[in-house]
């Protein structure tokens, strides 16, 4: 009988973290082997660095630390290198080499996790002797977030856990309420500062509290406006409808708005928010990948 594998995509979210918990205690003999991986993209908050330190102090999970290694050589694939929280990028290098190769991501050129993430974790399973097909993949996606899930989630074998348990934002949030320590962040800061997926009014509400966030972003548009595929020849954005992040400063100074509500500490969940400052994308408290690119 070949060996029951399982990889969980520790995002460093909250509920990844009380996935990753709940996998350890439930399928402890479902799997030989289970390993648990984290992929620093150099632009997550610093106290989602420290909650993922301080889960694996608690709970012994064994995280592997890991960081895309960017070839800049057309053809040749990200790689990756074992990095700990006291190694892992802060200042943005492993983003940049990114950015500096495929360009500036957002609505269109969907590459960052892609990079940064599915590629760095896909080729750490491979050094260990995973090829794709031979493991099972858990990924984070909560019961509140089913539309979500990847399509292709069977072929690729992906397992949406807190899904099947049933367990939403509600949930997560009671869970670690009760805990001695939690994820230090509001939750509509997620873990990447300023990740362009947020809604406008989490960027607006980011901007006027933490502005400095967006001050890495606003060096990539400076320094890469047109890299990477650019067959049109356009200067490339960040954010949606082109804006740039002189434009998101405008607007978070001049724009009267409601800011964003903390849902970290809320326990219970509001369906209805039709205003267009709140369209978004996938970005809650952490980005989680599909592997769909990667396998």
């Amino acid at each position: 009988m070949s060996e029951r594998r399982l990889l969980i995509s520790f995002s460093a979210g909250e509920s990844s973290a009380l996935m990753t918990k709940l996998i350890k205690e439930r399928w402890g003999t479902r799997y030989d082997r289970i390993e648990t991986v984290l992929a620093n993209t150099a632009q997550e908050s610093e106290e989602t660095l420290i909650f993922a330190l301080r889960c694996e102090q608690a709970f012994g999970w064994g995280t592997v630390w890991l960081e895309a290694v960017v070839d800049p050589e057309p053809g040749e694939g990200t790689k990756h290198h074992v990095v700990s929280f006291s190694t892992a990028d802060r200042a943005g290098g492993v983003f940049e080499a990114v950015i500096a190769k495929y360009g500036i991501p957002g609505p269109g050129f969907l590459h960052c996790t892609r990079e940064l993430k599915q590629r760095p974790i896909t080729s750490y399973a491979r050094s260990i002797g995973w090829e794709a097909g031979s493991y099972d993949t858990a990924i984070g996606i909560r019961a509140d977030e089913i539309d979500r899930c990847d399509p292709h989630a069977r072929e690729l074998r992906l397992l949406y856990p807190l899904i099947g348990w049933g367990i939403r934002k509600t949930d997560v949030n009671e869970f670690w309420a009760a805990q001695p320590f939690r994820l230090n962040l509001k939750g509509y800061q997620g873990n990447c500062r300023w990740c362009w997926k947020k809604s406008l009014r989490k960027h607006l509400t980011i901007m006027q509290e933490t502005p400095d966030a967006f001050d890495f972003p606003e060096r990539m548009e400076a320094a890469y406006p047109m890299a990477g595929s650019n067959p049109r020849n356009q200067v490339k954005r960040f954010f949606r409808e082109s804006r740039t992040v002189a434009d998101l400063r405008h607007l978070a100074a001049t724009t009267q708005f409601e800011p964003a509500s903390d849902d970290a500490r809320e326990y219970q969940t509001d369906l209805f928010s039709p205003l267009a400052l709140d369209l978004g994308g996938d970005c809650d408290e952490g980005c989680e990948v599909s592997f769909g690119e990667a396998a």
